[in-house]
């Protein structure tokens, strides 16, 4: 449900007086960040809090648990000795502000851009190490009921569910699919996995972890597949050479953890699960823009962010082309990129192109939240250019519903030229500025 600023105080006044936090002193601020639920932080009797709330209530059906179970949540970590933030209030109905908790605001920035240049990343990446080991010696019994235990082979049931419900037509996503599918291991003991355990995620002051924040997809499973979602190359943002969190090894974040934990991580298990999040999030991206259409949650973000289902594509093949047959893997890919003629009257491209460049006369202008929302839509402009310019076609129903079946594989001559060949393009018109988009380009065709 959308707020006026208004309402927005009025309903955070009565939690404070509900709870006896004190008068409201400071209005709240919208936090930029946050792909699916909304953060505020604001003052009261002199404190710091953070209200986390839905957008929508809408927005929470379907899901396995509401926030009265993941403020629940994050209480039995902090009795674990988890750093995570304490939780005052969970949001009533006559609160007027939907569904939603409010936290003790902790220091430090979850800024990855900041974090990633911090003195000492070494460190940091023990600590986060530290504590997801901590989050894993939760058990049932622990938590609320309700948290639910992940069914393997359930969740990969699921995922193609998904697929299929999108159109079903992105080979490089089937190709993960059959994957795992034909991977799935045997079951472990159940530990509370944090579900969301990455840069973005984690408060930072300076060179230490302040909080870890943002529990709602939290569930039982296997503990290699927080260790491995951590590891994926989108959350390493500009430090694509720092594969653990953008921090540093997998090795070395891998031995801080069983030395905290206790346990020994099984290599084999650890490439399945960061397969099996990397479909995950490329199908989370891609049903953004389903929640947009809608109307549970109308953000500009949401249709940005489905675009982002090429980045996933594209590192989810240069984990799945390690399969291949060596002579595919050298087969030479065609000249990439075929820009039209600049000629004529001003095309999409140039009209978005010269949107862009009026809006960025509006920067200083814009504060918080809108001057985020201002770099998304300037992004969103970017996307459209691009898009309009090299007139891609990257969705082949025939080839991923094969794929899918076990029909074909990357054994068929000339299939993994072809999907890195899409891959490449169609990340380029996405997101330009992808690390490991220069990774894959250099790997594969020898540009820079």
């Amino acid at each position: 449900m959308g707020l006026t600023p208004e309402e927005l105080s009025a309903g955070l006044a009565r939690v404070c007086a509900r709870v006896g936090l004190g008068a409201l002193s400071l209005q709240p601020q919208r936090l930029t960040g946050g792909a699916v639920m909304e953060s505020w932080r604001f003052s009261a009797g002199g404190s710091g809090y953070v209200l986390r709330r839905a957008p929508s209530l809408a927005f929470m059906e379907g899901r396995p648990y509401g926030h009265s179970t993941e403020a629940a949540l994050i209480e039995a970590a902090r009795a674990k000795g988890v750093t995570a933030p304490e939780v005052v209030a969970v949001l009533e109905e006559a609160d007027g502000l939907g569904s939603g908790f409010v936290m003790r605001a902790l220091p430090g920035t979850a800024d990855p851009k900041v974090i990633l240049g911090c003195d000492d990343p070494d460190g940091l990446l023990k600590q986060a190490a530290r504590d997801l080991a901590r989050i894993h010696r939760l058990r049932q019994g622990d938590v609320p009921a309700g948290v639910p235990v992940m069914d393997y082979r359930a969740a990969i049931a699921d995922l193609k569910a998904q697929f299929m419900e999108a159109g079903g037509d992105r080979p490089i996503i089937a190709l993960g699919l059959k994957w795992l599918e034909d991977n799935c291991p045997p079951e472990a003991e159940p530990v509370l996995n944090h579900g969301d355990y990455r840069m973005g995620n984690l408060l930072v002051e300076g060179s230490h972890l302040t909080g870890v924040l943002d529990w709602e997809i939290a569930h039982f499973g296997d503990r290699h597949e927080d260790l491995a979602f951590g590891c994926m190359a989108v959350w390493r943002f500009a430090r694509y050479d720092r594969p653990a969190l953008g921090l540093g090894s997998i090795a070395d974040y891998i031995a801080a953890y069983e030395a905290e934990a206790g346990v020994s991580i099984d290599p084999a298990r650890f490439r399945f699960w960061t397969i099996y999040r990397t479909v995950w999030w490329a199908l989370g991206c891609l049903k953004m823009a389903a929640q947009w259409r809608s109307g549970a949650d109308r953000m500009l973000e949401r249709v940005v962010i489905s675009r982002r289902t090429s980045e996933q594509e594209l590192d989810l093949l240069l984990l799945l082309e390690e399969d291949a047959p060596e002579a595919e893997r050298a087969r030479p890919l065609d000249p990439l990129f075929k820009p039209r003629p600049e000629s004529g009257e001003a095309t999409s491209a140039e009209i978005a192109e010269a949107i862009s460049e009026w809006l960025a006369t509006l920067k200083d202008q814009m504060h918080g939240h809108d001057r985020f929302q201002l770099a998304v839509a300037r992004n969103a402009l970017g996307i459209i250019a691009r898009d309009d310019a090299i007139v891609p076609t990257f969705l082949d129903r025939e080839i991923a519903q094969d794929l899918l079946g076990g029909s074909t594989d990357l054994t068929e001559l000339g299939l993994l030229a072809e999907l890195r060949f899409d891959a490449l393009e169609k990340c380029a018109v996405d997101s330009p500025k992808y690390p490991a988009l220069t990774h894959a380009r250099k790997k594969w065709t020898g540009e820079n």
